[in-house]
């Protein structure tokens, strides 16, 4: 998977946002799953993974729906943005791929 930016976390945040907080674990794990997929793709190909994307967090996150956030400091918001942070460093840590 590419390096994960401050939009990567801020796209899959609102992503989360939009299901129920019991699936929120196994989506945010889904679509780090997919992000590496299509960057395996696309290093190997040379192009674009044509469902998945370019390896990026927010190209699978922005392909779900995205709920509306309140504003910066909404509580539900920085909760979700926190759950995919910890995500993405236990899957980096879990993922010998890199």
């Amino acid at each position: 998977m590419r390096a994960v930016t401050l939009g990567d976390v801020a796209a899959a945040a609102r992503t989360l946002m939009a299901v129920a907080e019991p699936e929120r674990a196994a989506l945010i794990r889904q679509l780090l799953d997919e992000a590496a997929c299509a960057d395996r793709y696309r290093r190997w190909w040379g192009q674009e993974h044509p469902r998945l994307g370019n390896g990026t967090l927010m190209a699978r996150a922005m392909a779900r729906p995205q709920a509306d956030v309140a504003g910066p400091g909404d509580p539900a918001y920085l909760a979700a943005l926190a759950q995919v942070i910890e995500a993405a460093l236990d899957w980096r840590c879990g993922d010998a791929s890199g």
